[in-house]
């Protein structure tokens, strides 16, 4: 790994991690992995790739990220003290960036001219689009039809961003379909096509390639503590498919609590409740169970027959009924504890964080903000919780505004159907457009 120091080797085994993980891909899909995996490999050793990527972050991202203390939650809370990674702060408004931001250069080192990816909250499609568009690449993303209604802001930046957003109307119409989607284009267009997968699962090498890419937070983070002489106590992540904590956690992975690493938490998405269709819980839910889709195997959301059950999430991002190869290894290990938080402990935690720190979760990242707030009191005030707030709120405003402003929304709702209704609104609004 080309992350600096304290360099841990947290790659898979032949693309496995214990029991999950692998291949399990038809055959017209195995040489473009296969090219994959070894332009990976060459890639990450090379010194121009490397020097370019850093450039990259420093310039375009914005990296380091920075590390925020946060004095009014810890005095109200108690315990601990807060922490938050400001991941928000990164170019498009999310960790999605550094996978994006790498996948694309490597494609492009690879020859390749097009780029799709699959996307729930939009973030990691916002990302691609926009590391497409620096890099001089053609980009298409799919979205579930779902997520494109609730997700409106970072469908209209991908727009502007120059990428073609599909959305996908088979199956939930959601994350899981998306990829499905995704998946077939690549199969059908291996050539000129490299799939950007946005989270740390799929067939090997993704697992390897988004970790590797993401762990640029979880390496500043060790640098940043070390730096400050901070103890940390436990990370706090929210967990979809789980690029963020991983990335999150991977510095830190080979270091057990009894040799005094910190405790590592993945947040799943609890939705409304434990019954089927309520959430999103594949670690902690009562119908999660090991199986093969799209690619891999891990732990799923499965019905008896093997086929995916529906899932719910206020959170576009967590919203998917699969968890990455790694983090279901690490789960069983016992080295990632996992929890979930509700929808309604999710939204609290936005409040509560915008209202004393001036610091706007976005809903996925509000996750890990709720598991915090419940786990301030065990760890001691001597140490500190360290949240991934792997992405700002800024997105959520057409899901959040309706739960706290309802009344004032509907009204602004209606006015604009009223301007947009209106002949001559409208025809200025083309002509701004064509000029």
């Amino acid at each position: 790994m080309e992350q600096g120091t304290n360099k841990i080797d947290t790659s898979s085994d032949k693309g496995f991690f214990d029991r999950f993980g692998g291949k399990y891909v038809a055959e017209v899909l195995r040489r473009p992995l296969d090219e994959l995996e070894q332009a990976f490999k060459t890639y990450m050793q090379d010194k121009s790739f490397l020097e370019e990527l850093e450039v990259i972050r420093r310039d375009y991202i914005g990296r380091e990220t920075p590390l925020y203390f946060a004095p009014t939650a810890t005095k109200l809370l108690g315990g601990a003290q807060i922490y938050i990674k400001m991941e928000g702060l990164a170019n498009t408004g999310a960790h999605k960036i550094n996978n994006a931001i790498g996948q694309c250069l490597l494609a492009k080192r690879m020859g390749k001219k097009r780029i799709i990816a699959e996307t729930g909250a939009g973030q990691h499609g916002l990302a691609t689009a926009a590391a497409c568009a620096k890099l001089g690449l053609e980009c298409t993303v799919y979205m579930g039809e779902v997520d494109v209604r609730r997700q409106q802001p970072n469908v209209a930046a991908m727009e502007l961003y120059g990428a073609k957003v599909h959305a996908v109307t088979s199956g939930s119409r959601t994350l899981k379909d998306a990829v499905n989607e995704a998946m077939r284009d690549w199969a059908a267009n291996p050539d000129s096509t490299h799939y950007v997968l946005g989270s740390a699962l799929g067939p090997a090498p993704f697992p390897d390639i988004v970790r590797t890419f993401q762990s640029v937070i979880g390496c500043e983070v060790k640098k940043q503590c070390a730096e400050r002489g901070i103890k940390i106590g436990a990370m706090v992540a929210c967990c979809g498919g789980g690029s963020n904590s991983i990335g999150f956690f991977e510095p830190f992975i080979n270091t057990s609590v009894k040799d005094g690493g910190p405790r590592l938490i993945a947040v799943e998405a609890g939705g409304i409740g434990p019954g089927i269709g309520e959430n999103a819980s594949r670690m902690t839910g009562n119908a999660s169970r090991e199986g093969i889709m799209q690619g891999y195997k891990s732990r799923f959301l499965l019905d008896e027959d093997g086929q995916s059950l529906p899932t719910r999430s206020i959170s576009a991002g967590l919203d998917y009924c699969g968890i990455g190869p790694q983090l279901a290894a690490l789960g069983a290990s016992g080295r990632v504890e996992f929890t979930s938080a509700l929808d309604k402990e999710a939204l609290d935690a936005v409040s509560f964080f915008a209202k004393n720190e001036g610091v706007l979760f976005a809903l996925e990242s509000s996750h890990a903000g709720a598991a915090a707030i419940k786990l301030a009191k065990e760890i001691p005030s001597d140490q500190a919780i360290v949240i991934n707030m792997s992405g700002r709120g800024d997105k959520d405003v057409f899901i959040t505004s309706p739960v706290f402003r309802p009344k004032e929304w509907i009204n602004f709702l209606h006015a604009e159907i009223e301007r947009l209704e209106n002949a001559k609104d409208i025809h200025e609004a083309k002509s701004m457009a064509a000029n």
